[in-house]
């Protein structure tokens, strides 16, 4: 397996990024900072995961703020 040091998503799947993001922010904040009806109308990591994995858009966005976060530590 090659490693990529610079790509803060290698080897990281797209519910880990949820689960963290969950854990650090909450439904709320998350909800405020991307409108989507999945984080703001009773949120669960299983209906989130299957939105974000059919909208690329707001899977992006999922990931910028995944991005803020790492930077942030």
């Amino acid at each position: 397996m090659e490693i990529q040091p610079n790509n803060p998503f290698h080897g990281v799947k797209l519910e880990q990024i949820l689960v963290a993001l969950v854990a650090h922010y909450g439904w709320e904040f998350m909800g405020q900072k991307i409108k989507i009806r999945c984080f703001n109308e009773d949120p669960t990591i299983k209906s989130s995961l299957k939105f974000l994995r059919k909208t690329p858009w707001a899977r992006t966005k999922v990931e910028a703020l995944y991005l803020k976060l790492l930077k942030s530590k």
